[in-house]
């Protein structure tokens, strides 16, 4: 009953998040707990060599998203869904949203998957002295200007997908500072693009003549929190046809997959952070300072509230686990049995804790595509042993478990070498579902405790849930970090694991046979 009050009352609040195969809607309630959600399936299409989306399945995603959101609520509860408190929108960030001064897409949607801005990464990291990944939007631009694109001159607005769907619905050209610090770097004492690397941007580029300067046509810049704009008529017409969405909902700052991982894993704080394992694997550590230096394997990114972030992105994580899964599957139903894949995997990281701590001098890699921070651009994945070494299942699965996570331990030990120093890592994603076995391996490579919650896997859509109820419900100067702690994780239950002495000099056993043997891997890519 207090579920229907709170929807009838307008008291809920809705998160959206695009993501790279679904689009899903999340309803919370008061007390921050999902009570409905929505989702719908969709695919990127590779279309003239660019990863792309088509706008019109954007409309059309988050309306069927929306709509099944919509049904959920209407089955639990009896009720049609008119009003929130707030919302907001999120999606996978990056990539290359450019429009016309009629609002008009003058290129199709580039996203972060593309690998197109090479010459332009590589030039503006040496330029600017900080690290742009391919994938930032900054990238997409000046690749752009070098490929001598003609559409650039006509650029009025450059976004992301977030940013671009927040324009339609409330026609404010703003980015939460998260999503933002995938587009250009970010100084986050201004909270706010770094001034003397747009400066050098405009400087760089001008003697091409180009009508605009880079800060008018990117989006402003907010904090979570800020007011980001209201749901217009028009708006509300674009996610709900049927007419029965009211206009004139706040809405929150829009945000990028990784900003709304933090937030759903309470990792805004300094000196937190969280780890996101499964088909790939990144960390992201909240730091007190910057680093020293630009480090390639490291992309510099904020929170929603501007603190600094390192994020270590890996593309390989979990997959070749899944297809020994399949192999030890295949063999129990030649003996005549129908195996519980559950139970598979359950024994699989079982016998993994049960393996020598340095996986028997066994050397594993995972790499079904390239691998970036060890400058892999194909995978081949490859187990190679000594006549020396020990091989059994034990073994072989702790090398499986230390191999999903090696290229990630590379980037934190370049972080720990920076003294990077992390109080509590939050683990979520499918390498955590075997209890303790993930938490203890992780422990290890990070040399940190690492925590797992039960609302770890609500992901994305809760986090932006979360930011839109701090949107209209924070108290006078009451910061996300406290909101997050004191509103909504306050009792959660969380089971942490600190580092075992034998698993970290374990794994570093592994990770230094790991990188020794990177030309044996590298010889396999260029000959198989």
């Amino acid at each position: 009953m207090d579920i229907k009050a709170a929807i009838q009352a307008g008291e809920t609040c809705l998160g959206i998040e695009l993501g790279s195969t679904r689009i899903k809607a999340v309803l919370i309630g008061p007390d921050h707990a999902p009570i409905a959600s929505g989702d719908h399936g969709w695919e990127n299409r590779y279309e003239n060599g660019v990863w792309t989306y088509h706008m019109e399945d954007v409309w059309a995603g988050l309306r069927d998203a929306y709509a099944k959101l919509c049904a959920d609520v209407e089955a639990k509860y009896g009720l049609k869904l008119t009003k929130v408190a707030a919302m907001g929108f999120s999606a996978m960030m990056h990539g290359y949203v450019a429009l016309n001064k009629e609002g008009e897409l003058l290129v199709p949607f580039r996203t972060w998957r593309n690998t197109i801005t090479g010459p332009a990464a590589e030039a503006l990291t040496e330029r600017f002295r900080f690290n742009i990944p391919q994938r930032w939007s900054i990238a997409h631009l000046y690749q752009a200007i070098l490929n001598g694109e003609d559409h650039v001159k006509d650029i009025a607005y450059l976004t992301t997908l977030a940013g671009y769907v927040h324009w339609k619905l409330t026609g404010r050209r703003v980015l939460g500072v998260g999503e933002a610090s995938g587009m250009f770097p970010i100084d986050s004492a201004a909270c706010d693009y770094d001034q003397t690397m747009l400066d050098s941007f405009d400087a760089l580029v001008a003697e091409k003549g180009y009508p605009w300067k880079l800060r008018d046509i990117l989006p402003a810049v907010l904090p979570a929190g800020a007011d980001a704009g209201a749901l217009t008529a028009e708006g509300a017409g674009l996610l709900d046809p049927t007419g029965a969405l009211e206009a004139g909902i706040p809405l929150a700052p829009p945000e990028g997959d990784a900003g709304t991982g933090m937030a759903a894993t309470n990792a805004v704080a300094v000196r937190t952070g969280n780890v996101s394992a499964g088909t790939s694997v990144f960390a992201m550590i909240v730091l007190e300072k910057a680093l020293s230096k630009v480090y390639p394997e490291i992309d510099m990114v904020t929170t929603p509230t501007g603190k600094p972030v390192a994020m270590v992105h890996c593309n390989n994580c979990t997959n070749e686990i899944n297809a020994w899964a399949e192999v030890f599957k295949g063999f129990l139903t030649a003996l005549g049995q129908t195996p519980d894949m559950n139970a598979v995997f359950t024994a699989m990281f079982r016998s993994a804790a049960e393996g020598a701590a340095d996986a028997g001098g066994l050397v594993l890699y995972n790499y079904l595509s390239g691998e970036p921070i060890t400058g892999m651009e194909e995978g081949r994945p490859l187990l190679v042993r000594s006549p020396e070494a020990t091989l059994n299942f034990g073994n072989f699965m702790r090398a499986q478990l230390y191999s999903a996570l090696a290229t990630l331990k590379i980037g934190l030990d370049i972080l720990a070498g920076e003294q990077v120093a992390v109080d509590r890592l939050l683990g979520h994603g499918g390498f955590f579902k075997t209890p303790v076995v993930g938490q203890r391996i992780m422990a290890a490579a990070a040399g940190a405790p690492v925590s797992v919650m039960e609302t770890a896997g609500e992901g994305g859509p809760w986090g932006m849930a979360l930011l839109a109820a701090y949107r209209v419900r924070k108290a006078e100067g009451q910061t996300l970090e406290d909101y997050l702690e004191q509103e909504v994780f306050a009792g959660q239950p969380v089971t942490t694991l600190a580092p075992e002495a034998a698993d970290v000099a374990g794994f570093n056993a592994f990770i230094g046979r790991y990188t020794a043997g990177l030309p044996v891997e590298r010889s396999a890519v260029e000959h198989l």
